[in-house]
């Protein structure tokens, strides 16, 4: 399969303090990769890297074999929080990546995605009239009305409450075998990685490393029958097991 992004070497410093530290592996084209370990291992740090928002000190970050080193126009981010003008109705803040690039929307595939994600009808509310559930989907809908070769996401479901996180993990799951756009997934969940994924990458405790990378073999769409499996249950216990051994490590070394 096609290598979309090519983590290669990677490597980020602040002074003296080692935050990701040669990661390399690569993201192929249709397919979602979460990235899970445990906190601070710098899972956010690494996926700013790849959107071109942070400069590495070593190594290379590379889209279709050409580097990143700035913001790419074809690499969406979807954040943490929404992060909606709250003085734009919701058309406007999907439109507004089209005026900073003094480009046209393309508004027929823009009311697709609205309606594909449940907000058709809801297009001149503003974000203080939506629910945390509504506005990420307006984030996504925004960050895909660009037609991205990659998305970044990062952790953008984790202020949710479980039963919008499920509702959210299922609509990224049906978006993406509409577009089948490569996705970067950054989650604190291994059910949600594995719910998503075609891989799991586990980063090791500070500084960030790769540690493991874990194929994903069961069918889509996931099934709520596939995710109460035997088989789910003992991958999740692996990759738990494999992160709590190097935040054990970890502790152990620095004691």
């Amino acid at each position: 399969m096609t290598a979309k992004l090519t983590i290669c070497g990677a490597g980020k410093s602040y002074g003296d303090f080692d935050a990701v530290l040669d990661c390399s592996f690569d993201v192929e084209a249709n397919t979602i990769v979460s990235i899970v370990g445990p906190s601070g291992c710098g899972k956010t740090t690494l996926l700013w890297s790849m959107s071109g928002l942070h400069e590495l000190t070593t190594g290379e970050i590379r889209l279709d074999g050409q580097p990143i080193t700035a913001p790419h126009p074809d690499i969406g981010l979807v954040f943490q929080e929404a992060n909606l003008l709250p003085w734009r109705n919701l058309i406007d803040n999907i439109r507004f990546p089209f005026e900073i690039k003094h480009t046209k929307p393309d508004m027929e595939w823009i009311d697709h995605l609205m309606d594909r994600v449940g907000l058709k009808g809801f297009e001149t509310r503003f974000p203080r009239q939506l629910s945390g559930g509504m506005q990420q989907r307006a984030a996504i809908v925004r960050a895909l009305s660009l037609r991205p070769q990659v998305l970044l996401m990062d952790e953008p479901f984790g202020a949710l409450d479980a039963f919008t996180r499920e509702e959210m993990n299922r609509l990224v799951e049906e978006i993406w075998l509409e577009t089948r756009t490569a996705i970067v997934f950054i989650t604190h969940s291994i059910e949600e990685a594995l719910f998503l994924s075609d891989r799991v990458i586990v980063m090791s405790q500070q500084p960030g490393k790769v540690q493991s990378d874990y194929e994903v073999p069961f069918a889509r769409p996931r099934t709520q029958e596939t995710m109460s499996s035997r088989e789910v249950f003992d991958l999740t216990n692996l990759i738990k097991a494999d992160i709590y051994g190097a935040t054990t490590h970890q502790s152990k070394a620095a004691e």
